[in-house]
């Protein structure tokens, strides 16, 4: 194993700024796909389980929708929330159960609910509720990609570590060019956050600044 006394953020910065750094690339066609932008992770001011890096981070994810949508490019958005009972969660509810406690987070409560900062399109918009990590788990995520012939995946949400990792590792997997804009994607601690900007910038997708996507999107509106 390498040994380092650099930061994880340190690192990510070095692996950024190497100009032979290769890429998978834009396709042709892409979907957005906002991960878990709820309540419990993004409201600071109401819940000790969210959290932020960049403050512009919604205000870019509503940027991109916007533009998304004068594509016709599909725009998805993804929460979690549990039965009552929480058995819906599986093992993974079974570590602790407080009222932080992922699976109680409850259908209909505030902590499931969508930030309301986001802008929201009821009528054109993809709303998937899910019960683990990957947005593509037992979801019919895959099947609107196929049926919209998508070739690209641009990963917005949290956590960085968790979801938006689960997510990348997934759509790689099924054959997407996948992109993540690292101000739109947020984690708890640096550490964690950096270090898997790192890690899916080396091995699953292309992590880049959004103003990157802002220009590829740029080019394809007429």
């Amino acid at each position: 194993m390498q040994k380092s006394d650099k930061t994880a953020r340190e690192i990510y910065y070095e692996i950024k700024a190497n100009p032979a750094r290769k890429r998978f690339g834009f396709g042709k066609k892409a979907a957005l796909v906002n991960i878990d932008l709820q309540k419990a992770y993004t409201r600071t001011d109401l819940f000790k389980t969210a959290y932020e890096n960049d403050p512009k981070q919604l205000e870019y994810i509503n940027q991109l929708a916007e533009k998304f949508r004068a594509l016709g490019w599909p725009v998805i958005w993804t929460n979690v929330a549990y039965m009552d009972s929480g058995e819906d969660a599986g093992v993974w509810g079974t570590r602790t159960d407080t009222p932080d406690s992922l699976q109680n987070i409850k259908f209909g409560s505030e902590r499931s609910e969508l930030d309301n900062r986001l802008i929201l399109d009821k009528e054109k918009d993809v709303f998937y509720q899910k019960r683990m990590p990957s947005p593509f788990f037992e979801t019919p995520l895959q099947s609107l990609l196929v049926w919209h012939q998508v070739d690209t995946v641009i990963l917005t949400g949290g956590s960085t570590s968790g979801c938006i990792r689960a997510a990348g590792v997934d759509s790689l997997s099924r054959g997407y060019r996948t992109i993540i804009p690292e101000e739109c994607v947020a984690d708890k601690h640096e550490s964690y956050h950096f270090a898997n900007l790192t890690d899916l910038s080396l091995k699953y997708s292309d992590v880049m600044e959004v103003s990157e996507v802002f220009t590829w999107l740029k080019d394809l509106i007429k």
